[in-house]
């Protein structure tokens, strides 16, 4: 599995080309597979940040942040009840974070804090003792910590600009764990690798390369997307180390012939595999003009009688001769076409419609994915 393999990476972007060789090599198996059962859980938990510069929630459209506040506050021992307050430096948020694979108490993790209500910033907020649950409904973890926002607000009488999103942020490792999920991983006797790109073909190399590495048949390939391994049963080979040593395997991935075309920004990603049947292409552009010309006619001085306006509309068809290819010849890469309507001038709007034609008509073997 040390062979290396040649392949060409095209991106257009606009009439710009970038092309050049790429080494596609091994890979280790950590980057292609994820493993059954070592993942992250999702966290979640309401909260309050305080210490705002008055672009906090306005309590009367935002009720909710007022009870979270009372709770807080009666919690703390001080009664606000029938009080009336309307503070501008407070805002209910929601709280995410991902709880890793064999967290134990105690450690850190970061938070990502996100307002609910009509706050307008962030900006210099704390958030306040917030539990995060997961889907159980058990307390995990307990975030608190200085937000940092993304983005930065500023208004005056007549006008207010916002750059980025102020109304969320992050906490680098702003929640400690309570609670531990269990899991005991030296309990499985086999392991199973989950490809995040599922292929026949490169989950057989990976059989075969983890078998070579064991030196004994360990690994079997039982889908697409999956490949089984049985942890070798010896005092020395844990399944913790089973897994330490499968995920630094090096496996050459076999990739999918794809078009990944942005009709945003005009840019095209293909790679060199990409190939076309026998096709010709013909391409021609309509404009539509009208123009408006209004004529104003007015009366004599001192005469009786009120402006008119004549309306004068020229409209006209045009029809560019637009491009016109000869037939393209089997096997030719797209690549090569690109280029060459690239070189013809043709812009991004109509390359991209060729491309579409082309899958259209069955003549572009890859996949095409349009953002």
């Amino acid at each position: 599995m040390t062979s290396k393999r040649l392949a060409t990476c095209c991106i257009f972007l606009g009439a710009l080309t970038l092309a050049g060789p790429v080494i596609c090599g091994p890979v280790r198996l950590k980057d292609l597979v994820e493993f059954d059962g070592v993942r992250g859980n999702d966290l979640v938990g309401y909260g309050l940040v305080v210490g705002l510069d008055g672009t906090g929630d306005g309590l009367r459209n935002a009720p909710f942040t007022e009870e979270i506040m009372t709770n807080i506050l009666e919690r703390l021992g001080v009664n606000v009840t029938g009080e009336q307050f309307r503070p501008k430096n407070v805002a209910a948020v929601l709280v995410t974070a991902t709880l890793p694979a064999f967290s134990r108490v105690g450690s850190q993790i970061d938070v990502s804090v996100s307002a609910i209500g009509d706050s307008d910033s962030l900006l210099g907020g704390t958030l306040i003792m917030t539990p995060l649950n997961a889907a159980d409904g058990q307390i995990y973890a307990v975030a608190q910590g200085s937000i940092l926002a993304g983005g930065a607000a500023a208004e005056g009488d007549a006008a207010r600009v916002v750059q980025g999103v102020p109304t969320s942020g992050t906490i680098p490792s702003g929640a400690r764990v309570e609670r531990e999920i269990e899991f005991d991983l030296s309990s499985l006797t086999t392991v199973r690798l989950a490809l995040r790109d599922p292929d026949f073909t490169t989950a057989v190399r990976i059989e075969i390369a983890i078998n070579e590495s064991f030196r004994r048949p360990v690994a079997i390939m039982r889908d697409s997307g999956t490949v089984e391994v049985s942890v070798p049963a010896t005092r020395m080979t844990s399944t913790a180390h089973a897994i330490g040593r499968i995920e630094n395997i090096l496996v050459e991935p076999e990739r999918k012939a794809r078009v990944v075309v942005d009709q945003r920004s005009g840019t095209i990603v293909m790679g060199d595999d990409v190939r076309l049947s026998r096709v010709a292409v013909s391409q021609g552009n309509l404009t539509l003009r009208i123009e408006e010309t209004p004529l104003v006619a007015q009366p004599n001085p001192f005469a009786d009688g009120e402006t008119i306006v004549v309306p004068r509309t020229r409209a006209a068809i045009e029809e560019n001769p637009g491009i016109s290819l000869a037939e393209i010849p089997e096997g030719t890469s797209l690549s090569q076409v690109v280029a060459g309507l690239n070189a013809l001038g043709v812009s991004p709007r109509d390359m991209i419609d060729i491309l579409k034609s082309l899958k259209a008509a069955g003549a572009l073997h890859a996949d095409f994915v349009v953002r």
